[in-house]
C-alpha cells in the first residue's frame, strides 16, 4: 500500500483532488443541531456541488474531492449517534438531505444515499454489541462506507474456520467502493447456501481489487463497476448476527422481519435521489429558460419573451404539480420507515411480516410515481428550453442520464404488480433483495 493509503492502482486512477474543497474543513467545524440545521447544510454542499457538475460529470474521475466534501460538511455523520460524533436524526431527515444533495449533483447523492444504507448495516442486521461498535468506528472516524453486495451476481464465496470467515468471488456492480474506507461484503458459505453472511471489512486492502470501469450514460461519478475479492477475511465477531459461539445465525436477530428492513430503506433512498434529480433537472432548466431560451415567433400567437409562452407556463406547472406530489408521497414513505424503526428498535422480534410488507407497499408506491414523474421531467425539460440546451456545454442532459441510469436497477412494473397484488388479494410482498 502507499504511503497515503491508496493502493498503486488507485494512485494510478484519474481522481479528483480533495484540495479544492479544503476550505469547507473550517467553515462546516460543527455539525447542525436540528433538522432544519440539516436540510440547510445539504443546501449549502448541493449548491457547491451544482456549480460545475457537468464539467465534473464530463471528466468522469474518481470523486475522492466529492466525498471529501460531504465530509467535511457532516452528512456522512447525520444518522450516527451523538454520543460519537453523529447527527442521530432518524430516516426521514437523512432521506431529505439526500434529496437537496441529489439536486446538485445526482451521483453524489447517490453516493451519499448507499453511505447511510451501508454505514447503518449493522444496526439492522447484527447484534446490539456490532450494531454499537461498527456504528463508533464508522461515526468517530467519519469514514465513508461502500458496498459490494449485487444480488444478481452469484453470491461471494465464504469458507470459515475457528477464527474467521474468509470471502472469495467477484461482483459486477459495486458502488462507491473505490473511494470508500470501509466496504459492507455479503456472501454464502461454501456448501450452504442457504446461509448468508454480511461483514464489513477495509477497503484498502490486497484482497480487494477494483476493476475501474463505470463509464456508463449516467451517474458517471458513482464508481460503480466491478471488484474483484480475493481472500477477504474478518473474524467471527464481525459476522454480523451470527452467534461467535456455535457459528450459526443467531435467529433472533436473522430470523425476524426486522432484519430484511434495510431493503425497503434502500428503495426509498434511490426514490429520493430521483426525486432529487428531477428536481435539479426542473430548476436548472427554470434559471435557463427565464435567461436564455427565445420565444417562438411562428405560431401566430407571438410572444416577446418564452416567460409569456403559455405552453411554457402549462408545461412548467405541470411539472412542478406532479414533483410536489411525488415529493409528498416519498415524506409519507419516509415517515413510516421512522416510525416503524421507532416503534421495533428496542424489540427487534414485535415487527410482524405485515407490518414491514405494508411499509415496503408505501415505498414501492413512491417508487412508482417518482421513476414515472421524474423520466417525465427530465426528459421533458427539452421541450421548454429549446433546441440550444441540448448543448453539451450547457449540460441539460445529464439529469435525464442519470435518472434513466439507476431506474433501470430492478424494473418498475414489478412495483405496479405489488401494488396491484396488495390492493386486489391484500397480500404483501415477500421479502426479497429488491422488496
Amino acid at each position: 500500500m502507499a504511503s497515503n493509503g491508496l493502493s498503486p492502482e488507485a494512485l494510478a486512477h484519474p481522481s479528483t483532488d480533495p484540495a479544492v474543497y479544503a476550505e469547507y474543513e473550517s467553515k462546516w467545524s460543527t455539525l447542525p443541531e436540528d433538522a432544519e440545521g440539516w436540510l440547510s447544510r445539504a443546501k449549502e454542499v448541493s449548491a457547491v456541488l451544482g456549480q460545475d457538475a457537468a464539467a465534473r460529470e464530463k471528466a468522469n474521475k474518481s470523486p475522492r474531492a466529492e466525498v471529501a466534501l460531504l465530509k467535511h460538511s457532516g452528512l456522512t455523520k447525520i444518522l450516527g449517534p451523538k454520543k460519537y460524533g453523529g447527527g442521530e436524526q432518524p430516516w426521514s431527515v437523512a432521506y431529505k438531505v439526500i434529496r437537496e444533495v441529489a439536486k446538485g449533483d445526482g451521483s453524489i447523492g447517490m453516493l451519499l444515499g448507499y453511505h447511510l444504507l451501508w454505514s447503518t448495516t449493522a444496526s439492522v442486521v447484527g447484534s446490539d454489541e456490532q450494531a454499537d461498535r461498527f456504528q463508533e468506528l464508522i461515526i468517530s472516524n467519519n469514514y465513508f462506507v461502500g458496498g459490494a453486495v449485487n444480488p444478481r451476481d452469484n453470491d461471494l464465496k465464504i469458507t470459515v474456520d475457528d477464527e474467521k470467515i474468509t470471502f472469495n468471488g467477484a461482483k459486477n456492480f459495486n458502488t462507491g467502493g473505490v473511494i470508500s474506507d470501509l466496504t459492507v461484503l455479503e456472501g454464502a458459505i461454501d456448501g450452504r447456501p442457504e446461509e448468508h453472511i454480511f461483514a464489513i471489512v477495509p477497503t484498502v486492502q490486497p484482497g480487494i481489487t477494483f476493476g475501474y470501469n463505470w463509464d456508463n450514460v449516467g451517474l458517471r461519478l458513482t464508481e460503480s463497476g466491478s471488484v474483484k475479492i480475493n481472500n477477504v477475511t474478518a473474524p467471527w465477531a464481525d459476522a454480523l448476527g451470527w452467534d461467535v459461539a456455535t457459528k450459526k445465525p443467531d435467529p433472533s436477530i436473522l430470523g425476524i422481519p426486522f432484519a430484511s428492513l434495510f431493503l425497503p430503506a434502500i428503495q426509498l433512498v434511490f426514490v429520493n435521489f430521483y426525486i432529487g434529480i428531477a428536481f435539479g433537472a426542473l430548476e436548472f432548466a427554470s434559471k435557463y429558460t427565464t435567461t436564455s431560451t427565445r420565444a417562438w415567433p411562428f405560431g401566430g400567437d407571438n410572444k416577446s419573451s418564452a416567460t409569456d409562452e403559455f405552453y411554457i407556463l402549462s408545461t412548467y406547472g405541470n411539472f412542478l404539480a406532479h414533483l410536489r406530489a411525488a415529493e409528498t408521497l416519498t415524506d409519507r414513505a419516509g415517515q413510516e420507515v421512522d416510525n416503524v424503526l421507532a416503534k421495533y428498535s428496542g424489540n427487534r422480534a414485535g415487527l410482524t411480516a405485515r407490518e414491514r410488507g405494508e411499509l415496503a407497499e408505501w415505498v414501492a408506491s413512491a417508487k412508482v410515481v417518482a421513476t414515472d414523474t421524474g423520466l417525465r421531467v427530465t426528459a421533458g425539460v427539452f421541450e421548454v428550453t429549446g433546441s440550444r440546451a441540448t448543448a453539451s456545454k450547457v449540460g441539460l442532459d445529464r439529469f435525464w442520464r442519470d435518472l434513466r441510469t439507476h431506474t433501470l436497477h430492478d424494473p418498475v412494473a414489478y412495483k405496479n404488480r405489488e401494488l396491484g397484488r396488495f390492493l386486489l388479494l391484500d397480500e404483501v410482498p415477500e421479502a426479497t433483495w429488491y422488496t
